[in-house]
């Protein structure tokens, strides 16, 4: 009980821990608390997010008014016509995190004459069991997306429907909207269209598992095994899938390394911190999802649209970027140039693997947040820099973001000639809104890995770890430990520290709510 307590509100953190200690005022007094007074960390890491939640505006509990449209639905959708294609004989596959129950996507290849491939990517039709102005609807539009931390995930919505009933799961059969796209041997998209179909996941996949084995550092997994054909299946997505990414390099899409280390549990207790390595099986996900937002929104402007694209506008601070870059002995165009910074990115990477992942957060940091944009037929539209694409449509999610299932709604109606389901003013709305809660999404979800972190090091003040730093303004001296994989502040000894300098320091201090870790110079 202690732990929550000392969560809840600095009042009680005082009576359970005692004087305050003034050497950091930015912490509380129980900033050293011993990891043995938080007797279940996910316990109180899914307290901390569950009021950052609330903080920020998001509802991490379902209404009853959910719950009780939950029990009216008896199961799967069972539509049938209404040009629905049955492609269950297929050898459809997903691959996903290790952990991912909500399986929103599946994919299929098939090799055509002078070395074309036609790439099938099937989306779960949520849509068939979620209908737009429910209580359902309402919840996963706050929301606007699915909040995954360490000790617990918030899903968009419930989890019958996101992990069951919607859900792409092995051997069972679901409605889907497929995006079938065909590229020459090259990789150059030809044609692309959209209809629903019926489809069968035959084998579920994991991304580190299946990366090991395209890296010929591991078997073929054995549910793909178990599969006859799914081995040849792999490999021609894989190809086509690594044509994609090199087109894409070629045009300008930027390549970052960013740390995003995830909490490792043993029981309810955080033991250590893994960080997600961006392998091959990632990547032919990632491009098949980039072909298939661009090819849905490709069809809705096609059939007279309006529909919401997600961008990443041309950085308003390149000049800072050019500064940084400058700083490096490297020279970038005055205006912005996807291609020359992805240049600069490779070489960087290259030259410095050590600082690269700061390197990266600190463009990516410059470069601004990503956001959702009303698309107008006719409108000439933003792109995102990022990708180095140009309409893009998120579409390939509909069980973990509503954006997706608004896309989703959109491709039904127009596939059967109806009008719109949101007015332009709907859609004008909704990108605000959906914009500004992913954001909110996304800081609760660094605020508990930050928790978690500070979980993790509790037990080690005093210890001393070899460092790099990453940050030095007048807002403060951060720096990134580099096992385990942590930043935090320097509060002492960062006179004349300048980024990407090598250092030890000793661990001072941690505020698990808060996530703050503190260190001191030791070298």
């Amino acid at each position: 009980m202690q732990a929550f307590l000392f969560w809840a509100t600095p009042k009680w953190c005082l009576l359970a821990c005692g004087p305050a200690k003034r050497a950091h005022s930015r912490y509380s007094s129980c900033m050293n608390t011993p990891t043995a007074h938080y007797s279940n960390n996910r316990a109180v890491l899914a307290q901390i997010a569950k009021q950052a939640m609330i903080d920020r505006g998001l509802e991490p509990e379902f209404s009853t008014a959910v719950e009780r449209e939950m029990g009216d639905i008896a199961g799967p959708s069972h539509e049938t016509g209404g040009g629905i294609r049955d492609l269950t004989a297929l050898l459809w596959c997903s691959i996903d995190n290790d952990d991912s129950r909500d399986l929103d996507q599946l994919s299929v290849s098939e090799s055509l004459a002078d070395g074309a491939i036609k790439v099938l990517v099937a989306i779960a039709d949520v849509d068939t069991l979620v209908k737009k102005g429910t209580a359902i609807d309402d919840h996963a539009h706050n929301n606007t997306c699915s909040v995954y931390t360490a000790a617990r995930i918030f899903p968009m919505l419930p989890e019958r429907l996101s992990t069951d009933l919607t859900s792409l799961n092995e051997h069972q059969k679901r409605l889907t909207m497929v995006t079938e796209m065909v590229f020459d041997a090259a990789g150059e998209l030809q044609s692309s269209t959209a209809y629903r179909a019926l489809v069968l996941n035959r084998a579920k996949l994991a991304y580190d598992s299946v990366a090991a084995w395209l890296e010929g550092q591991g078997e073929l997994p054995a549910a793909a095994r178990a599969v006859v054909g799914m081995e040849a299946q792999l490999r021609a997505q894989d190809g086509i899938a690594q044509k994609l990414r090199a087109k894409r390099r070629a045009h300008g899409a930027l390549d970052f390394d960013t740390i995003q280390a995830k909490a490792v549990f043993e029981g309810d207790q955080v033991v250590s911190l893994a960080v997600q390595e961006h392998n091959r099986a990632r990547q032919l996900i990632e491009e098949f999802m980039i072909a298939t937002n661009q090819a849905s929104a490709l069809f809705l402007t096609a059939k007279g649209f309006s529909s919401l694209h997600r961008v990443v506008r041309s950085p308003e601070r390149w000049l800072r970027i050019v500064d940084v870059a400058k700083a490096l002995g490297e020279a970038l165009p005055t205006e912005p140039d996807s291609k020359a910074l992805e240049e600069f990115l490779v070489r960087r990477r290259a030259a410095d693997p050590t600082r690269f992942p700061d390197l990266s957060l600190t463009i990516v940091k410059l470069m601004g947040a990503g956001e959702y944009v009303i698309d107008k037929p006719g409108s000439e539209g933003v792109g995102h820099f990022g990708l180095a694409v140009h309409d893009y449509a998120h579409s390939t999610a509909p069980n973990r973001r509503f954006p997706d299932l608004v896309t989703l709604r959109l491709m039904k109606a127009a596939l059967i000639g109806a009008q719109s389901p949101y007015s332009d003013a709907e859609l004008f709305a909704l990108a605000t809104h959906c914009s500004q809660q992913e954001d909110d999404a996304n800081k609760v979800e660094r605020q508990v890995r930050k928790a978690a972190a500070a979980l993790l090091l509790a037990s080690r003040v005093g210890d001393r770890f070899d460092a790099i730093v990453t940050g030095a303004s007048d807002k403060g001296t951060y720096v990134r430990v580099f096992s385990p994989p942590v930043e935090g502040r320097l509060v002492q000894g960062f006179e004349g520290c300048k980024v990407g300098r090598k250092l030890r320091v000793e661990l001072l201090g941690v505020n698990v709510p808060r996530g703050f870790i503190d260190f001191a110079r030791r070298d």
